[in-house]
């Protein structure tokens, strides 16, 4: 894992590659990706643009989606697609984004499934269950 489990270093990176792609700096690979997703996503952009955000907590508790949790989503979509693996994510994301009209809103139904799989994975405290992340993006898509 490129950050492991240094929050602050993770965070700081997303504020650096989206500060890069505004500046029209050129951006490494990852860099791009997270700018693009950065991009997706205006309602963070003011957020992103004050180190406030490298030590704030978002809680479910006081009504707060985590930006960085929400958009490292979309990263994982983005990466699993590219990679088609699971083996058929791919027809999966074509198919709902067809059928939606927006790949973007594809992805945030499969984030449904994504973050299920994680769930399931870190209360039975085992990898994720591959087959099972399937089948409910597959549900979606019927």
């Amino acid at each position: 894992m490129i950050f492991g489990q240094d929050r602050n270093r993770l965070r700081r990176y997303y504020l650096q590659a989206w500060r890069k792609k505004q500046a029209g700096e050129a951006l490494e690979p990852l860099e791009n990706l997270i700018a693009t997703v950065i991009g997706q996503h205006p309602e963070y952009h003011s957020l992103l643009e004050s180190e406030d955000a490298l030590d704030r907590d978002f809680t479910p508790e006081g009504g707060q989606t985590n930006p960085f949790l929400h958009m490292g989503m979309h990263i994982s979509l983005a990466e699993q697609i590219a990679t088609d693996r699971p083996a058929g994510i791919r027809d999966i994301h074509r198919q709902l984004s067809t059928r939606l009209g927006d790949p973007h809103q594809a992805e945030h139904q499969m984030m449904e499934c994504l973050g299920l799989a994680l769930w399931e994975a870190q209360r039975q405290n085992r990898a994720p269950d591959e087959q099972a992340y399937l089948e409910c993006l597959k549900k979606l898509a019927r």
